[in-house]
């Protein structure tokens, strides 16, 4: 019998695990010895708030992120064919959901391996819930463009589609690149447009701001530049 494929969220940042992950969540990854990692190091120390009580230098853990090659997945599936369980860890919070995790997910509903989604916190969602968009329509982007040019051509683009199709348009950033995302979002869109930013959503140190760009402009802007942070942009009404 094949095991079972977890996809076990992570924390956004820090904060304590019990307020943001459900008890069966924890007690099921604390039964798992198999893992599938972005990066050794920390998922060891996130499991180890999983679990204080278990030897993770004993966990098995293999590591699958953008430069894993097409080829090696295979070989992850292997303890699930011979019947072990078997957890996804992702750096972005729900495996699978702009992540490199959606491959193995493929693959194994390929190899008819039973995959399990396990509830925990995504910056996606609960950056939408927040924004105050409507959610009937919504696209999520990645990163946009680095380039000042092609960014605020795409970012044009985006708040015409928000605008026909009453859509919220959602896009992550790094921390160096916040400022300057917002700056080009303020170049490129209307006064009227509504830009939320959010960024350690369900932790300590939450923060979100939504309003229109003319406020944006005329208001003290807050720090952005400690966490990666989700921007949702719709056209005002």
């Amino acid at each position: 019998m094949k095991g079972t494929l977890y996809l076990v969220p992570a924390p956004l940042g820090e904060g304590p695990l019990e307020a943001i992950l459900p008890q069966d969540v924890r007690t099921q990854a604390n039964r798992i010895d198999h893992w599938v990692v972005e990066n050794a190091k920390t998922a060891r120390r996130f499991l180890k708030l999983y679990g204080p009580e278990r030897v993770i230098a004993e966990l098995k853990m293999m590591e699958l992120n953008e430069h894993s090659k097409e080829s090696e997945l295979a070989a992850l599936l292997a303890p699930l064919e011979a019947g072990h369980d078997v957890g996804v860890i992702s750096e972005a919070g729900c495996p699978g959901v702009a992540d490199p995790g959606a491959n193995l997910v493929r693959l194994a509903h390929r190899r008819g391996i039973r995959v399990v989604p396990l509830v925990g916190p995504s910056s996606i969602l609960l950056a939408l819930m927040a924004a105050g968009a409507s959610g009937q329509r919504f696209r999520f982007h990645g990163y946009l463009p680095v380039e000042a040019g092609p960014r605020q051509e795409r970012l044009r683009e985006l708040e015409r589609d928000s605008s026909k199709l009453d859509e919220a348009q959602l896009f992550i950033e790094t921390p160096y690149r916040n400022d300057a995302m917002v700056d080009a979002i303020l170049q490129a869109c209307k006064p009227a447009t509504q830009l939320t930013v959010a960024r350690d959503l369900s932790c300590n140190d939450e923060l979100i701001v939504s309003q229109t760009l003319s406020n944006w402009k005329s208001q003290a802007r807050p720090d952005l530049k400690k966490k990666p942070a989700m921007f949702v942009l719709y056209a005002g009404r």
